[in-house]
């Protein structure tokens, strides 16, 4: 059974449309695919609609979270999208990501980088816009190679030249706001240092006594000592351990399934979750 957990739509800033992420899910032979966009839970009908039969999609989303002025990502799985305390967080995040896009514009502008809002809108596509996008038009205009780079060196990354901060919630609150929904968190992406300063393991055992579920550890930002340590501090903690493909479509080189969770982890979240169920395919549009 191949579970991943951890995938991005146009919904956010992936480049595949939710549709035809679940259908390369399942041509890709996974078993079960969470859709875990950031911020926001609009790539759902489409790809609800779109599950082939033989794959499973758990519905989800990655909130955007901040602590001690350290950026970090929560999976949030099988939450009810409608309660309104969590709505509200995400509506807050979402609707702060455009003036925030808006303002790194404006200083890639003051270093002498020619790109502009409608270039940015035209690459997010109506999508959740984030710094990926503003990385996207970076490499359109040729002035760093790759989007990983554009987070890599002083553009982009936490404390960058264009870095500007937006609103991100507390990962206490998003624990307890996300708990209240019936939903299930894992902490993503824990180690991912190449992207910035992160959270130490101090305050990761301060989020499992919070009710934090799980840590992400086979990911693609991870090296095979940050896995080990992340391991044994799930153990140490009783955390369940996930991994993913983090999948962004052609804006990572990132492949579904890339890493995957064990089928028991898979059936604890699903245990844990009241807010929704899993959907199994029925065949797709």
């Amino acid at each position: 059974m191949r579970i991943d957990l951890h995938t991005h739509s146009t919904a956010s800033d992936g480049t595949d449309r939710p549709a035809e992420l679940m259908r390369k899910a399942g041509a890709a032979g996974l078993d079960v695919i969470a859709l875990t966009d950031h911020d926001t839970t609009r790539g759902y009908a489409e790809a609800i609609a779109a599950t082939p039969e033989g794959l499973t999609l758990v519905t989800g989303a990655e909130l955007s979270c901040r602590v001690d002025g350290v950026s970090m990502h929560m999976l949030a799985y099988l939450f009810d999208p409608e309660e309104p305390a969590l709505l509200a967080e995400r509506e807050l995040v979402r609707d702060d990501r455009v003036p925030r896009a808006q303002g790194m514009v404006a200083k890639l502008n003051e270093l002498g980088v020619p790109v502009t809002w409608e270039q940015v809108e035209r690459i997010a596509a109506g999508g959740s816009v984030g710094r990926p996008h503003l990385a996207s038009a970076l490499v359109e205009l040729g002035v760093v190679p790759t989007v990983d780079a554009a987070f890599a060196g002083d553009w982009l990354a936490d404390g960058g030249r264009a870095y500007l901060e937006k609103h991100e919630t507390d990962p206490f609150e998003a624990i307890r706001l996300v708990k209240s929904a019936g939903g299930v968190t894992v902490f993503a992406h824990p180690a991912a240092s190449k992207r910035g300063r992160t959270v130490p393991e101090s305050v990761i055992v301060e989020m499992a006594a919070a009710g934090l579920d799980g840590i992400e550890v086979d990911h693609m930002d991870h090296d095979l000592d940050a896995r080990a340590r992340l391991r044994g501090l799930a153990k140490e903690l009783g955390l369940l351990v996930t991994g993913s493909s983090d999948y962004h479509g052609s804006r990572k080189t990132c492949v579904l399934g890339e890493y995957t969770t064990d089928p028991e982890v898979y059936g604890e979240i699903v245990r844990r979750a009241t807010g929704a169920f899993p959907v199994p395919g029925t065949g797709g549009v």
